[in-house]
């Protein structure tokens, strides 16, 4: 595995109250072969006042270190990227003190370093589709922004975007054939109760409900895992009947758990369905 890229803080935005937008400069030669618009990179978040050796080898420390010295890390989409002049952006979702990375990004200024590993992917338009669905939560949002930027002009598509309230509402970049609905579901996605998160999340209500276009649809779903997978997913699959190569569908977060919680339980899942 390559080493971590180093990530240096240019400039950040605040495009919401609970969205915060990084700049980052560093050398992303690496970066060049990855065309899919769901590019993600592992943010990794050193514990202050543990000395790691040069270069950081996490598969190392997890080896020689007890787990509240590891460092934390993160997975975030990229938001834009731009490999010649060696910058991109992340979005970052931030409730006062949660968590790691949304403290870290409300805090950043220019200067601060981060590493990172990766890009991963596996998602970009295809041009020969009649039609496009993307549906996501805030945490999908960067990934449903940037499949939005690279569509054809004449592209169809219907974007659904679930969020807290009209604060969180931003602009994307509309196509003359893109309509985006944004779904404001009055609260934090944490302070939801878990029984929203399923089958009567305001996104897998809007999904259900949308008119189907004719002709093919190729399909992207990111967001929370109990509405993805157990409110969407059988719906396009089972009810719609699509077929897998026609679906981009991945649960992005876990309401209650950690990154590393909601790893574990990834697996958990992937046991119970064989």
């Amino acid at each position: 595995m390559p080493s971590p890229t180093l990530l240096t803080v240019t400039s950040t935005e605040q495009l919401t109250p609970h969205l915060v937008r990084v700049h980052f400069t560093g050398d992303l030669a690496h970066f060049a072969e990855s065309s899919e618009t769901d590019r993600y990179v592992k943010l990794i978040f050193k514990q202050p006042g543990v000395d790691y050796p040069e270069p950081l080898d996490m598969k190392a420390l997890r080896a020689t270190l007890p787990a509240d010295q590891l460092p934390v890390v993160r997975t975030y989409t990229v938001r834009t990227l731009d490999v010649a002049a060696g910058s991109l952006s992340i979005d970052f979702v931030v409730h006062g003190d949660d968590g790691v990375a949304g403290p870290w990004a409300a805090a950043a200024a220019t200067g601060d370093e981060l590493l990172a590993n990766g890009p991963g992917g596996g998602y970009a338009p295809r041009a020969e589709a009649d039609w496009h669905l993307l549906a996501c939560d805030e945490a999908g949002l960067p990934a449903v922004a940037a499949a939005i930027d690279a569509l054809p002009d004449d592209a169809v598509a219907r974007v659904l975007v679930e969020v807290a309230g009209e604060d969180d509402v931003i602009e994307l970049d509309e196509g003359a054939n893109v309509e985006v609905t944004w779904l404001l579901r009055g609260a934090p996605s944490h302070d939801v109760p878990d029984e929203r998160a399923g089958r009567n999340a305001p996104l897998v209500q809007a999904v259900r409900d949308l008119e189907w276009l004719p002709g093919t649809v190729q399909v992207f779903v990111h967001g929370e895992a109990a509405a993805v997978m157990h409110g969407i997913r059988p719906f396009l699959f089972t009810e719609r009947g699509l077929a897998r190569e026609a679906v981009s569908i991945s649960r992005y977060w876990r309401r209650g758990r950690t990154e590393e919680g909601f790893r574990e339980w990834k697996q958990e899942l992937a046991r119970a369905e064989g």
